[in-house]
């Protein structure tokens, strides 16, 4: 299998990983690509929208959602990935992240084609993810969070709210360089939304550079959250793109790495400019993206 993580330069610019969620009851777009043939659409405009790597996710982690089964999960995934392996154009050589807890689905998604797992539990769901993904010599992202899906949004009391989740991410770190992860395939996500209120998201984002000294490439979910809608008073998730760009700008101001995004198209531009102004002038011009 390729390595395509080889081929990201952290610190030169901001990576966009598509959000192609193949649930029927994800937040903001359950339900419309859980077909083989919508999610393959999506998949390829994204794609051509200039996504960078495709995180493909069979369990809503939405606050709230049902916990599904194994094997539905499974059923979800494995055909998507499968299917873009097997295209003859562009979505046969993205980057497929997988958004699993699961150290099963992990193995199964690799042994498929994909090449990165997104852990929204940090391997804590899971006591065999570690383990798993360092036989499979795949990157992993470790994400904070706190109780699960049904209960995160009743765990948001923090004495330190920064302090706490450095301190959670840097043990993660830790615990899975000790299974036998290898650190530069090693990915933090602060998990904003996740046991965090309106105030910690915004809190979050204003101290993102904070995790830099962690020395793992930092990835950022804010794209359509319940935030950015309570600043607008905008109800409707799709309704949020603007307000999402805003929050896209903010996060690659503190050095964010990757942003997972709905809307590829507009948030690819956001970051082209973003980077440009914040980061490095010659981010586009150097043939590391056309």
């Amino acid at each position: 299998m390729h390595n395509y993580y080889q081929n990201f330069a952290w610190g030169k610019r901001t990576y966009i990983m598509g959000i192609l969620n193949v649930t029927p009851d994800s937040f903001s777009d359950g339900g419309d690509f859980n077909t083989l043939e919508t999610s393959l659409k999506q998949a390829k405009k994204m794609v051509e929208s200039g996504a960078d790597m495709i995180d493909i996710g069979g369990q809503s982690t939405r606050p709230g959602a049902e916990v599904v089964s194994l094997e539905e999960e499974i059923n979800r995934v494995l055909p998507i990935i499968k299917l873009l392996r097997n295209q003859q154009n562009i979505c046969a050589e993205i980057p497929i992240s997988v958004d699993t807890t699961r150290a099963v689905v992990a193995q199964k998604a690799v042994e498929v084609g994909a090449n990165l797992i997104n852990d929204i539990s940090g391997g804590t769901y899971d006591s065999d993810m570690f383990s798993v993904v360092a036989a499979l010599k795949v990157p992993i992202v470790l994400m904070h969070i706190r109780g699960t899906s049904k209960t995160m949004q009743q765990l948001t009391d923090y004495q330190d709210l920064i302090g706490e989740i450095y301190q959670f991410l840097e043990s993660r770190i830790e615990a899975a360089i000790t299974a036998g992860i290898e650190r530069d395939k090693i990915i933090i996500d602060p998990g904003i939304g996740f046991a965090k209120n309106y105030e910690q998201n915004l809190e979050i984002i204003r101290n993102l550079s904070k995790f830099r000294s962690l020395n793992c490439p930092i990835l950022v979910g804010l794209s359509r959250k319940s935030f950015i809608g309570k600043i607008l008073n905008q109800p409707d998730a799709k309704q949020r793109v603007w307000g999402t760009a805003a929050g896209c700008v903010a996060a690659i101001a503190e050095s964010v790495d990757i942003l997972r995004v709905h809307d590829v198209k507009e948030m690819s531009e956001v970051c082209r400019v973003a980077d440009v102004i914040f980061r490095n002038k010659e981010a586009y011009n150097s043939g590391v993206r056309s």
